[in-house]
């Protein structure tokens, strides 16, 4: 195995929600000497079907695929000229991608939406990670899987996602069964960007286990499938099912053509697939039981390793290697995190907060932040559910919305924007206790993600939930984890334990709690918890009531 050289480099490409940011790294040390941007031109489709201006159902998000691939032509040249390095250098490159979003494709790979013929058809276009419409069809899943035991269920805390794989697919084919049966691959984007650079398709142990309902080497039997609509018992063996790739290995070599959009040597290693969450842990030295990230952005996603299996209620999955191997990887998470900030500052707050904000030099979100901060905790006598898209972890339910109690005639948009702060807090402490308390306790709190750049949102966690917060300290966590995993691919570190050790970076216990803020926060989030439990666990059916009656008024959207 050659030795990591000063003047070699990988390049880490990750996939957001609303852009893909590439970045080059040093082999030796991980030290990044170039990034660069490139946002979606289509962005997400959640009103509209951007193509035809044909309004869309509620629950809906959609995407491009060919925006992706803009990424590559656009973002890896300009990180690779920012970096100032030699093209001829790069040994390596490694992708991450949101999840689970997904892309229904011809057998080359060719996405239906590229075929004119379906271009006006939603169900051909990419199915973002936050596309919720499919949650009928997962709670159809769910139910059958309790009936029937299906040993595969625990594995997912109890319950699968409408965001997830299966769910999304059994939507496809109950809505639009003419397209489903022209689709010969269901695959995670995370999957297809790799298919695009080396010309293979290998599906990735991370989506597969996560997202894919694939345990101890299986997904949910035919049987099962055809109990919940005859037409969808081939679609594991038949959409689904391919060779599945480790992660850190190489899934092929740059072709040609990727070459060429890139600028890159053809011929270098591509890593396999990997998820935007899962890939940050070692970039953040986060491989030991008991380190749980959080990579927090729009939305928020957990991951954490641990030597031993157990099934944790409303936990997105444990994987056998799921993020390292030897190790049992977790995954909870929150549907809205950054989302839930940014639909308030653009819609709840009046304009002379902006106004006000341009006048001090300051984003409306730093400004909303500096009014927020000086307020003693539960001076506000405000309590929120962070539910504005649902819930992921611990109830997984997307028919969940969000809640704010207390406002009264003096009430601040200052003061609900901390509310809705210290509500996505303490989501987080729910998934926090509910690992603890199924045996895999949390010993060590790390963040990535763009939401650490606020130091304020990062001590109310921190007080919440009364354990210290290191730091990523990489502006790029998902990039810099992929870059790590490109190493390994092209050989130059044994595995991705050994890579994130040279390559990864953390500033630890960054933000400590604070006792009486802590204390104060006890008092606030065991409000919370009444809630929660009230209007999550089938108190009050409310939420899914409303959510059904917007539905029924929108039925004339619906797409034919």
């Amino acid at each position: 195995m050659p030795s990591p050289s000063s003047d070699t480099y990988v390049v880490g490409i990750d996939y957001g929600t609303l852009s893909g940011r590439a970045v080059v790294v040093r082999v030796s040390d991980g030290a990044e000497l170039g990034t660069a941007t490139h946002d979606y031109s289509h962005a997400v489709m959640d009103t509209v079907l951007a193509p035809t201006g044909a309004a869309l159902p509620p629950e809906w998000a959609l995407q491009v695929p060919a925006d992706y691939v803009d990424v590559l032509k656009t973002a890896v040249p300009a990180a690779v000229k920012a970096a100032g390095i030699d093209p001829a250098d790069v040994i390596g490159i490694g992708t991450d991608f949101t999840a689970c979003t997904m892309v229904p494709t011809l057998a080359d790979g060719t996405p239906l939406n590229e075929l004119p013929e379906y271009a006006d058809r939603p169900h051909a276009y990419v199915k973002l990670w936050k596309h919720h419409a499919a949650q009928p069809q997962a709670d159809r899943i769910n139910e059958l899987a309790r009936e029937r035991g299906e040993s595969w269920l625990p594995r997912y805390g109890g319950l699968i996602s409408s965001e997830w794989e299966f769910a999304k697919g059994l939507q496809l084919l109950e809505e639009d069964p003419e397209l489903y049966a022209r689709m010969d691959r269901w695959v995670e984007a995370a999957d297809w960007i790799v298919w695009q650079l080396t010309g293979n398709y290998v599906r990735n142990a991370c989506t597969a286990g996560y997202k894919g309902i694939y345990q101890d080497g299986q997904y949910p039997g035919r049987d099962f499938l055809s109990a919940l609509n005859p037409g969808f018992a081939g679609f594991a063996a038949d959409k689904v099912d391919h060779v599945i790739g480790q992660l850190g290995a190489s899934a092929g070599t740059l072709t040609a053509e990727a070459a060429a959009w890139t600028g890159l040597p053809e011929g270098i290693a591509v890593a396999v697939g990997n998820v935007d969450a899962h890939v940050t842990a070692p970039a953040a030295q986060a491989v030991l039981p008991g380190q749980m990230v959080a990579i927090m952005g729009t939305s928020t996603c957990h991951v954490m390793n641990s030597d031993v299996l157990r099934e944790v209620p409303g936990m997105c999955g444990v994987v056998d290697g799921g993020i390292v191997s030897g190790l049992y990887g977790y995954e909870a998470g929150q549907s809205g995190v950054g989302d839930i900030f940014a639909w308030y500052a653009k819609n709840q707050v009046p304009a002379s907060y902006y106004e006000a904000a341009d006048a001090a030099g300051l984003s409306i979100h730093e400004y909303l932040t500096s009014l927020a901060e000086t307020q003693p905790v539960g001076g506000h006598g405000l309590v929120a559910l962070d539910w504005n898209g649902g819930n992921r972890s611990v109830l997984v339910d997307a028919e969940l919305s969000g809640l704010l109690v207390g406002q009264t005639l003096t009430t601040r948009p200052e003061e609900v924007y901390r509310a809705l702060f210290e509500a996505t807090a303490f989501g987080t402490r729910e998934i926090v206790e509910a690992f603890g308390a199924s045996g895999v306790p949390v010993t060590e709190f790390i963040v990535a993600g763009g939401l650490l750049r606020n130091p304020f949102l990062m001590q109310v966690y921190s007080d919440v939930l009364r354990l210290p917060l290191s730091i990523i300290a990489s502006e790029q966590g998902p990039a810099l984890g992929s870059a790590i995993h490109a190493a390994v691919a092209a050989g130059t570190y044994p595995d991705v334990r050994a890579a994130g050790s040279a390559m990864g970076k953390v500033d630890r216990a960054v933000y400590t709690p604070d006792a009486a803020r802590a204390d104060a926060y006890d008092a606030l989030y065991a409000e919370y918890v009444l809630l929660h439990d009230y209007f999550g666990r089938g108190g009050n059916d409310v939420m899914h009531r409303l959510k059904a009656l917007r539905r029924a008024a929108s039925r004339e959207r619906v797409p034919a």
